[in-house]
């Protein structure tokens, strides 16, 4: 090959063929320039960070950061971001030379006598990335490494959210359990002295079987809101990796309500939020590894070019005498497609398609963040404004099963209206515990749709 040719082949390596990647626009794609749900600033606002510290209670910051060292799925996260690392090296390699050495002993028959041949050399060959196809591979694995690494991020938040979800319902859960026990006790008591006023004949014996089945009633509450409770801590001994010993620990009752935190940061503008999401940098990342595919796929079909050389020394024996020196060889080899049935064609078609569909997954993507932002923050909105009617139902159900109670105690009221008293007191408490949750699980959906505490 005349050096001009080599110089020219050269100066053409590295040259990159197919579309340039441009990170669409999340917002635009979404079809939303601003929240139409109102923001929550009750206080000043905190970092996504800090979220965590904020509830103040330290049995949930130890269970998230137990969940973080120990979950399976942050181990998986762990060990794909490992293999594209591996990924990255293999594609960064192709575009280097490649150097083997090799050798050799051959002793046989030639047909003419009897000869021993010996050979070492080392053989070097590089192919000239003329198209760009193995620095697009490159860039492709760069991109799929990011992606793993925001994958990461996504799981982290995603477990943290779990986890604060799980021990939330188990501490309204806890909290349930409290008031179905003592309106057990409270029924149980009524259920003795209808049987004691029964046996003496102030009582008739319907009002003694109503007092027994709501006694029946109310123990069954009991039994199978202490499930729920074990079912609750057995899903944070799994999410969690801790024994359920050290869990039953943790979350041993305390008797105290949540004390939800100071108002979450939520950015203006829907853009600025997105850009916080792991999963949707993940997704960007893919379609830029995607259109290095292209790139890739498209290159194959031109020409390549690869110079390969090899120095040694070989080594000959036969009939008494030795004949030995240095070897050596250099030179430029062309492959050149030319008939392949369209293989190469359907290639880069099937890229520009992945690229189609992994585009749609991030427009996909964009706009389910843009609604778990906007549903969370109503929910936040609907449970302050139901408060305040929430608890002065509770109020007054309470004050009337009180005036029913000392009625029925003087022989004024009847033991009918005091269990309506009771069932009314007691599903005002679900309902405010149920608010509680409630809230406190949207706090945690907008978390978990602001995109967690990652860090780029």
């Amino acid at each position: 090959m005349p050096l001009s040719l080599i110089a020219v082949t050269l100066a053409l390596a590295g040259c990159a063929v197919g579309p340039t990647h441009v990170a669409p626009d999340a917002a635009k794609l979404a079809n939303t320039e601003k929240w139409y749900a109102p923001l929550p600033h009750g206080g000043n606002p905190i970092k996504l960070t800090e979220y965590w510290s904020q509830w103040n209670d330290s049995a949930l910051t130890a269970l998230i950061d137990a969940a973080q060292k120990n979950n399976a799925t942050i181990e998986q996260a762990s060990a794909r971001i490992a293999q594209a690392r591996a990924n990255v090296a293999i594609a960064a390699s192709d575009l280097l030379p490649g150097v083997s050495a090799a050798s050799s002993l051959n002793r046989g028959n030639q047909g003419t006598g009897v000869a021993t041949t010996t050979s070492a050399s080392a053989n070097a060959s590089w192919e000239l990335d003329l198209f760009g196809a193995n620095k697009r591979g490159r860039d492709a694995a760069l991109a799929r490494l990011d992606a793993r690494n925001f994958d990461w991020h996504d799981a982290r938040v995603t477990l943290a959210a779990d986890v604060a979800t799980e021990y939330t319902s188990l501490r309204v859960n806890q909290l349930l359990l409290s008031g179905y026990e003592r309106d057990a006790q409270s029924r149980a008591e009524t259920a003795r002295l209808t049987l004691l006023k029964t046996n003496a004949g102030f009582e008739s014996p319907a009002n003694r079987a109503l007092a027994d089945a709501a006694k029946a009633d109310a123990n069954t509450r009991v039994i199978a809101q202490r499930a729920d409770i074990d079912i609750a801590i057995k899903s944070l001994v799994a999410l969690t990796g801790l024994s359920e010993p050290t869990v039953r620990t943790l979350v041993a009752p305390t008797g105290k309500t949540f004390v939800l935190p100071r108002s979450l940061a939520v950015a203006q503008v829907p853009a600025e939020v997105l850009s916080q999401r792991p999963d949707l940098a993940s997704s960007e990342r893919e379609l830029a590894a995607a259109i290095a595919d292209i790139g890739g796929a498209e290159a194959d079909r031109y020409p390549k070019i690869s110079l390969t050389g090899n120095i040694g020394y070989s080594a000959s024996r036969a009939f008494g005498f030795t004949s030995d020196g240095a070897t050596w060889g250099f030179g430029p080899s062309i492959s050149i497609p030319l008939f392949d049935a369209g293989r190469r064609a359907a290639s880069v078609d099937f890229a520009v398609a992945k690229h189609a569909e992994l585009l749609a997954n991030y427009k996909s993507t964009a706009t389910r963040a843009v609604r778990e932002v906007e549903e969370a923050l109503t929910r936040i909105a609907s449970a302050e404004a139901r408060e305040t009617d929430q608890l002065a139902s509770l109020a007054g159900y309470e004050a009337f099963a009180k005036a029913s109670e000392a009625r029925l105690n003087v022989g004024a009221g009847s033991l009918l209206e005091l269990q309506e008293a009771r069932r009314s007191v007691l599903a005002a408490q679900v309902s405010v515990l149920t608010l509680e949750r409630e809230r406190a699980h949207a706090w945690i959906s907008l978390y978990r749709a602001a995109g967690g505490g990652w860090s780029k």
